[in-house]
């Protein structure tokens, strides 16, 4: 029996790209899915889509810079099944960009969006975790949350602190809250479609002609959930090969 089966996961930034493709993968190994994001019509065809293929799953629009959204997500997951074991703190923002652009309103929207909404993430989840006992939160990081480079400096001060927040979660797990950092480099989703900066823009675009699928970020994170309760995968990196940041 997996140890996938049954669970109740919570995923943020469902509707696309790492949190749809874990979506799915959780979906084969019998999770119970509760999916959050704000665009509602893709939530809806996400849902549909899972139980067309025999899986189960439940969907709220969330947008996680509002505590009380979040909160409200937590409460709905646990009014339907009973319990939380998995939040997969996935919804991000990467508008990168030379700190001389000052596109301070970007700077803001990363913040919010990036910290402030793993922290309501957490902040929702873990009075539950701690209820049971047991519980497994998983943060995507990103290769930038271990490495800065030009134009990423406030988007990697983001990554930095989920990493933190991980190590933070995994210190004060007392062995009952597992914690999982995921750090991916390129990968093909609809991250890079928010960069503003033209010059940044095209310096992405370039880079991530090697991008992998984000599958292959799906499978690291069902990889982290299928392990056996005394199993704590902490850090997880995944770059395309050929990537050399």
């Amino acid at each position: 029996m997996s140890e996938i089966n049954g669970k109740v996961v919570i995923i943020t930034g469902a509707s696309s790209g790492l949190g749809k493709a874990t979506a799915h993968r959780l979906a084969k190994g019998g999770a119970k899915l509760v999916l959050a994001a704000r665009r509602e019509e893709r939530l809806v065809e996400l849902r549909d889509a899972i139980k067309e293929q025999g899986g189960e799953a439940i969907y709220q629009v969330t947008d996680v810079t509002d505590r009380d959204q979040v909160e409200s997500l937590a409460k709905a997951a646990k009014e339907a099944y009973g319990r939380i074991d998995v939040l997969v703190n996935n919804a991000g923002l990467m508008p990168l960009s030379p700190l001389d652009e000052l596109k301070i309103d970007e700077w803001d929207k990363m913040i919010d969006v990036n910290i402030r909404g793993v922290l309501y993430g957490i902040a929702a989840v873990l009075p539950t975790m701690r209820e049971q006992h047991v519980g497994h939160i998983i943060n995507l990081s990103s290769v930038a949350g271990h490495k800065v480079f030009p134009a990423s400096a406030v988007y990697s001060a983001t990554k930095y602190a989920v990493k933190a927040l991980s190590e933070g979660i995994r210190q004060e797990g007392d062995g009952e809250i597992r914690s999982t950092n995921i750090s991916p480099g390129a990968v093909a989703t609809e991250l890079t479609s928010k960069i503003s900066d033209p010059e940044t823009a095209k310096g992405v675009d370039e880079m991530y002609e090697m991008a992998i699928d984000a599958d292959a970020i799906a499978r690291a994170i069902t990889y982290a959930i299928e392990q056996p309760a005394d199993v704590d995968v902490n850090e997880i990196i995944i770059r395309p090969t050929k990537q050399p940041l």
